[in-house]
């Protein structure tokens, strides 16, 4: 033994370490591993927990009140804000229904456990090839949905993620599969602003959930993927072929059978026709701009009561949209309509001619002169002065000050009489009239019935050069239409909360102390006459309708920047203008073209559906009406206009109830027509043929399986 050497070997009696196998490596180092890994896990869900929002919060909406709005006669004109209805019970929903929202959005849903990890590899896999920016794919299950629904923002970001998936598996582990579903499809967003599935079935199809058919029902299930871009509002051809796409799921999911597909493919889905009423958008947008200041920021869902009519509506929108098309090529790119009766209440309103292109309300926004249908006030001061419709004038060149009128058609002609001169829209007699009767007369005439824009009292202004709003013209026209009473137009009735407490109600402020009467006689009845006289004889034939009593003005301004048609028949005033947005000219359209070509269309259909009188020609001396007269006054506005169509077609108190129209896709609402039984039920709803609860059960047997 050499030298120096210790028993056992060179390592000083140590014990060469253990080498380990590579399996004893592997597991202990995936030991260690998972233990690290289990801290890192705990760490990062209590991170992800740390703002995790409170679950008792479950059943508790936070959402914004709605605004309901009802036309005259009660049928639903829009709702702003969210809207939900009660919880609709599951059971009561034919299986196809919620089975619809399975087979398009969360196939797998009866057998995962909160998430879908197939699902989530798929998303996962588009974010890693196919992600341009930062939102994550999708991959969400149906109970992932009603997590993020009930508890968490919209954003896509990691953290948002996880927590959703977090919340789905404590959903899971609380709810049942059914139960799961059923809070799904009573709080999920349909667009529109309905929430839960009775809530946009009652908004699309105007019935409850109970009452859908195949087509409907795939229709709302896929509006999930993107409720705005497919909703048969926007567009009616990508929402039809979204449906067939989820008809497609539902079959091959065995949710509906082969008759029930093809069945489904051939029955065009209505939707409601109030939502699909566009126009009507401009009166509510008006109106929804006030609603606050009436009864202040509202607590709880409220019930708008206006004066609109939707049948009336209807016409003045198809009548916009054939005559400003027709019209194209002659340069009008806009139009304004407002309809009011004798009481202020306005009928029909149209701010422009797309809602979808324009959301600028030119019926009460867009101020423009008014051309010769300010002529009205300027007339009617001079019957107030002693003036009558025979009495003769001259037309001939003539100067005031610097400046000189000038005819439309740069002809003049001589000696004539004020009726000719009005109905020939004379401008040289018009100018001379208001110079001779006072210009501050004038204006404060037009003041006095109802504008409220200022009137400037230059040389000019007999020719329409002070700027007005379409409805403010048309609230100045209500007293010549009603016997010479002044009437404020507005839009809503009342206001009242859905469990019928009424917040507000319309009060006219010009009666306070009673009707104010801002025309006699004889200036009404001789104002009427020469009105008449233009749509007779004058330059308004245009807009005449056979069979009733029509009386008006057009308005032409300069360089046919502006086009107006202001008439009225017995308590019904109509408001016309066309003109272009940058005031540029048109190509000589005039206020006899096509703002009367609308009036014409419009007002021959819409005095079908409402009781006009003759046009009354006021009370019979200049004093204040006597009771006695003004009740007699109350009895000739409720008679019917003198001629046998008129009677035939006029409805009972001031209008019939509107139809519960509906438009099919495709289908504008101009072309609507009435179903021929409003109140028949779904013929093409199939009858289900096993229950809700036999589907979940036979899900979990072959998940067991």
């Amino acid at each position: 033994m050499a030298k120096g050497s210790a028993p056992g070997g060179g390592n000083g009696g140590r014990r060469p370490a253990k080498i380990r196998t590579p399996l004893q490596a592997l597991i202990y180092w995936g030991a260690v591993s998972f233990v690290w890994i289990g801290i890192f896990a705990i760490a990062f869900i209590g991170v992800m927990a740390i703002d995790l929002p409170d679950t008792s919060q479950l059943y508790k909406v936070n959402r914004q009140p709605s605004i309901t709005y009802l036309d005259r006669s009660g049928a639903l004109i829009a709702t702003r804000g969210t809207q939900f209805a009660p919880p609709v019970d599951i059971d009561s929903l034919p299986t196809y229904v919620p089975l619809a929202f399975v087979a398009i959005e969360d196939r797998r849903f009866f057998t995962h456990p909160g998430f879908d990890p197939i699902g989530i590899s798929r998303a996962a896999l588009r974010d890693v090839f196919h992600r341009k920016g930062g939102n994550l794919a999708g991959g969400s299950t149906i109970t992932q949905q009603l997590a993020k629904n009930l508890f968490l923002s919209d954003n896509q970001n990691m953290k948002r993620k996880v927590q959703e998936l977090m919340l789905a598996i404590w959903l899971e582990h609380k709810f049942t599969k059914k139960q799961i579903l059923a809070l799904y499809l009573n709080r999920v967003y349909f667009g529109a602003g309905a929430y839960g599935i009775d809530s946009a079935a009652q908004r699309y199809f105007n019935k409850s959930a109970k009452d859908l058919s195949v087509g409907e029902a795939a229709m709302l299930a896929g509006l999930m993927k993107a409720p705005n871009s497919y909703s048969p509002l926007s567009d009616k051809e990508r929402a039809a072929k979204r449906a067939t796409v989820v008809l497609n799921e539902m079959l091959d999911a065995k949710v509906i059978t082969q008759d029930q597909y093809t069945d489904a493919l051939s029955h065009p889905i209505n939707v409601s026709k109030s939502l699909a009423t566009a126009h009507a958008q401009y009166f509510i947008d008006w109106l929804d701009s006030n609603i606050r200041a009436l009864v202040g920021e509202p607590k709880e869902d409220l019930i708008v009561e206006t004066t609109l009519d939707l049948p009336i509506q209807t016409d003045a929108e198809r009548a916009v949209q054939t005559i400003m098309e027709r019209d194209a090529k002659r340069g009008p790119q806009q139009a304004a309509l407002v309809s009011v009766d004798g009481e202020g209440r306005i009928r029909a309103m149209i701010g422009g001619v797309s809602y979808a292109d324009s959301q600028f309300n030119r019926a009460t926004n867009a101020y423009r002169q008014t051309g010769s249908s300010f002529k009205p006030f300027v007339y009617l001061t001079a019957m107030e002065a002693g003036y009558t419709p025979e009495t003769p004038v001259v037309d001939e060149p003539f100067t005031i000050g610097s400046w000189s009128p000038q005819n439309f058609e740069k002809e003049y002609l001589g000696l004539i009489n004020l009726q000719t001169a009005l109905e020939q829209s004379i401008n040289t007699v018009a100018a001379r009239l208001a110079n001779d009767v006072g210009r501050d007369r004038v204006a404060a005439t037009g003041h006095r019935l109802g504008l409220m824009s200022k009137i400037n009292t230059d040389p000019a202004m007999a020719l329409g050069t002070s700027e007005m709003s379409p409805i403010e013209m048309a609230q100045a026209y209500i007293p010549f239409s009603n016997g010479g009473f002044k009437a404020t137009a507005h839009g809503i009735i009342r206001i009242r909360t859905a469990d019928g407490k009424v917040l507000y109600q319309y009060r006219d402020p010009s009666q306070d102390g009673g009707r104010v009467q801002v025309i006699n006689n004889p200036p009404l009845m001789e104002m009427n006459q020469m009105l008449r006289g233009v749509v007779q004889r004058g330059t308004g034939v245009g807009a005449n309708v056979p069979g009733y009593d029509i009386a008006g003005k057009t308005g032409t301004t300069s360089d046919f920047r502006d086009a107006w048609f202001d008439g009225f028949t017995g308590g019904f005033v109509t408001v016309v203008w066309t003109g272009r947005d940058d005031n540029t000219p048109m190509k000589k359209v005039t206020g006899g073209q096509t703002p009367a070509a609308i009036w014409h269309m419009y007002m021959s259909s819409a005095l079908h559906r409402i009781q006009v009188s003759p046009i009354p020609e006021g009370p019979t001396n200049a004093s204040a009406l006597s009771a006695p007269a003004e009740d007699a006054l109350k009895d000739l506005l409720g008679t019917q206009a003198n001629n046998p169509a008129a009677s035939a077609a006029a409805n009972a108190s001031g209008s019939a109830p509107a139809p519960n129209v509906t438009v099919q896709p495709g289908t504008s609402p101009a072309e609507a027509q009435p179903p021929a039984n409003e109140n028949k039920s779904n013929d093409n709803k199939p009858k289900d043929t096993k229950s809700l609860d036999d589907v979940f059960s036979q899900a979990q047997q072959s998940h067991q399986q």
